[in-house]
């Protein structure tokens, strides 16, 4: 059994107009789901089945085994559990959301059941089983089993693809080398698994002044060896409450993510391995070819929607300042606060906010999920509504901005209040 042994690491912190008012009264909800999902995608995990005797190691040691790690292959199978409390969409995310279409079978022009950049936010909550394989930075899969049907989503050089069986529909895009996409085309959503390293690295830019890293003993993940990598917040008013990283002792490879809120409960999101291999993956696996008869959408062709892929999300918190701040420019957005406090005020385009009851312009689905999401409040800022969720929290004000971030209510209240 590894000791505790406590580190600190260095890191850093954090149309018309009535279109755009239909485009802020539907960003917040459809923003925390992505935000949850791209959460998710962070490290993939697996189930403790022991508490094999390993070798002393240091949290630091186990950082820099972490980052050391050039393992670039692998394949297996993960599940993952979210209760993120987030109330069940019910398909409005992506028929009500700008640019969605009612329903979900992708009729629409430019729609497609197979477009990554809404599909992956399924993960936000319930329980999935993936299949995944990588080989490099150039070629991973995900594959989500579902009932009787699978998605897939394959990135090969500078080819995606992404397939829904259950529609026969596919999504097609192809990236510009130079980092830059090619005829307006999309590629993989960020916050996708893709090398094990890379996961391995989003994981160690969460630890920062603000975060105590300690080893936590040793678990047995997928049959393998593994230490336990705790990280908290060491600042009190964050919703998060602690995450462990279960580490492969032969590799560095982080294999389990575990992430409990701080109000308690069960854990928020749980993502394990069941099986996995860390051979050269067959190479067949990062090839496709649509199915006879499947609908095919290219990327160029596909509607304008505001990502929803959640990692420009993850900007407020700590060290994730290189995933960026969504779409959002900088003359809209600033960051209160430091570390797991951090909190993003997001100016709504149009600068209006939530309706405060059904109209004609609202549809009476989107006013019932809006509702149930929201709890009113007040301050010295005015008026507005908080949507909560176990793990980030939103308010967004009458007058049109949004405070979000990975803190309680109280704290949005008072960050608020101190902006007014």
């Amino acid at each position: 059994m590894a000791p505790n042994d406590s580190v600190e690491t260095n890191g850093g912190t954090r149309g018309a107009a009535a279109g755009r008012r239909k485009a802020a009264r539907y960003i917040v909800p459809v923003a925390v789901a992505g935000v949850a999902a791209a959460t998710i995608g962070l490290v993939p995990a697996l189930a403790s089945t022991g508490d094999p005797d390993l070798p002393e190691i240091t949290a630091q040691q186990l950082i820099e085994k972490i980052a050391a790690s050039d393992t670039q292959q692998l394949s297996g199978t993960v599940k993952i559990s979210a209760d993120l409390g987030i109330p069940s969409l019910g398909g409005l995310a992506g028929s009500f959301a700008p640019g969605g279409s009612q329903g979900d079978t992708g009729s629409a022009k430019g729609d497609s059941t197979a477009d990554p950049q809404t599909k992956m936010t399924e993960l936000a909550s319930g329980t999935h089983t993936l299949r995944v394989a990588a080989d490099g930075p150039d070629k991973q899969r995900v594959s989500i089993l579902e009932n009787a049907a699978e998605y897939s989503l394959i990135h090969n050089g500078d080819q995606v693809w992404a397939y829904d069986s259950r529609t026969n529909q596919a999504y097609h895009a192809t990236e510009d080398r130079s980092g830059k996409e090619a005829g307006h085309s999309t590629p993989a959503p960020e916050g996708v698994p893709t090398t094990p390293k890379a996961l391995a690295e989003q994981v160690l830019k969460a630890a920062g002044p603000t975060t105590s890293v300690t080893v936590d003993g040793t678990a047995q993940v997928a049959g393998r060896d593994a230490y336990k990598l705790l990280i908290k917040p060491k600042q009190s008013g964050s919703t998060i409450g602690s995450v462990t990283v279960a580490v492969d002792a032969k590799n560095g490879v982080p294999l389990k993510f575990t992430l409990l809120p701080s109000s308690g409960g069960k854990a928020a999101v749980d993502a394990s391995f069941t099986k996995v291999d860390f051979a050269k993956p067959a190479a067949s696996s990062f090839t496709f070819t649509p199915p006879k008869g499947a609908e095919v959408t290219e990327a160029d062709d596909a509607k304008a929607q505001p990502k929803t892929d959640g990692a420009g999300g993850l900007g407020m918190f700590p060290g994730a300042e290189g995933l960026g701040a969504g779409d959002q420019g900088a003359k809209d957005t600033k960051v209160i606060g430091e570390g797991w406090n951090a909190i993003a005020e997001i100016r709504t385009p149009g600068g209006t906010g939530l309706p405060t009851k059904a109209s004609d312009d609202v549809p009476a689905e989107a006013q019932q999920f809006l509702d149930s999401l929201g709890d009113k409040v007040s301050g010295k800022f005015g008026s507005g509504t908080v949507f909560k969720t176990r793990l980030v929290n939103a308010l967004m004000t009458d007058d049109g901005k949004v405070y979000v971030g990975a803190v309680t209510p109280d704290a949005l209240v008072k960050a608020a209040d101190n902006a007014a």
